[in-house]
């Protein structure tokens, strides 16, 4: 009986409690705010270098261009292979009033009239040639202040033993009046036609650096730089990726000139025939120059004709062509390309042909 009375005293107070409960009030004032919580971990840290072209970095919504120095923070063995390439030595600026200092050439002649002072890019000088640009930003073709002169030598060749020739000045295009560098797309890494590089006029386009940088086949490293593990680089291993500058025109038609192929048309040569069916980095570590190659006593491809054309080094080891120390490329790919100099009596340019 007494836990009975119990239950039920405690039933009546339920009931009155829920009959004492009104309707939900308005909400009250908000209190003052409470003391902050703990700093949370430091995330990545953000890429230092110069921003993109227009429409190409991060305030458009993609990466910024850090700059070649900074992908050889990480990969110091690649960069310092290909910074001893020519592409890196496409364009090269004149800072100081002092001419860039190549890895195997040395360039200190100027067109008459000029001086370091007056020139604000050199055109190549890495191996064949060098041409300048003026401190307007178009290339030199006159003396200062002078045009029309069609005889005016302002293209440096250097020597080329092979040739028998001696390093001299030869003439491109002397005398135009105001002939605009409208080469950047593949001089250049992150390159927009809008603008002037660095505001001058004879400079057609925009550029995060100039020569063909990491960046120019990698894409901008600015997202991979803060978090290498979640954005990787583009790595294009297709020959159409080297085809977008290795070429002059439409790939169907090799262009010639005065009994030469013009030169960096390798795609186009390679496009002819069977070999386009292969990719360039097959034989070309990407990274690595020919010229450099040579310099350094090594084989200038990965693979040799022998690797595929196994049966036909057979017939290469004859007696005639041992007698004349012949290799395949004597004859499959003989220099019938000019860059800056060919010997027309001998039938002979400066590069090797990719005709094959």
């Amino acid at each position: 009986m007494k836990k009975l009375a119990i239950m039920g005293i405690f039933l009546a107070v339920v009931v009155l409690l829920v009959a004492c409960t009104g309707a939900q009030g308005a909400e009250g004032q908000v209190g003052p705010a409470g003391p902050p919580g703990p700093e949370g971990p430091q995330g990545p840290p953000g890429a230092d270098g110069p921003p993109g072209p227009a429409g190409k970095d991060a305030a458009a919504g993609g990466a910024q261009y850090v700059g070649d120095a900074a992908c050889g923070g990480c990969h110091r063995e690649i960069y310092d292979t290909y910074i001893q390439s020519g592409h890196p030595w496409k364009l090269n600026k004149i800072e100081g009033g002092k001419p860039p200092e190549y890895p195997f050439r040395k360039l200190s002649e100027l067109p008459q009239g000029y001086t370091w002072e007056d020139i604000s890019y050199v055109i190549g000088g890495y191996w064949w040639k060098a041409r300048f640009m003026d401190k307007d930003g178009y290339i030199i073709t006159d003396e200062p202040g002078k045009t029309g002169n069609t005889e005016y030598l302002n293209q440096w060749n250097y020597a080329n033993p092979s040739l028998n020739k001696d390093a001299d000045w030869v003439t491109y295009k002397s005398g135009t009046e105001k002939l605009p560098y409208d080469c950047g797309a593949c001089h250049t890494t992150g390159y927009g036609p809008n603008g002037n590089q660095d505001d001058l006029p004879g400079i057609v386009g925009t550029w995060a650096q100039p020569g063909v940088r990491c960046e120019a086949c990698h894409g901008p490293g600015g997202l991979h730089m803060g978090n290498p593990q979640g954005f990787e680089m583009k790595i294009d291993r297709d020959a159409e990726a080297c085809g977008k500058c290795h070429r002059r025109g439409e790939v169907e038609q090799v262009d010639a000139k005065d009994g030469f192929i013009e030169h960096h048309e390798q795609y186009e040569e390679l496009f002819q025939g069977k070999h386009a069916a292969l990719d360039c980095v097959l034989c070309h570590n990407p990274h690595e120059g020919v010229k450099q190659l040579e310099e350094a006593k090594l084989p200038t491809t990965r693979t040799q004709c022998i690797n595929c054309h196994f049966e036909k080094a057979k017939e290469q080891k004859n007696a005639k062509h041992a007698a004349m120390n012949l290799p395949c490329l004597e004859c499959h790919m003989p220099k019938i390309v000019k860059s800056a100099w060919a010997d027309p009596a001998r039938f002979m340019g400066d590069i090797r042909t990719h005709l094959m």
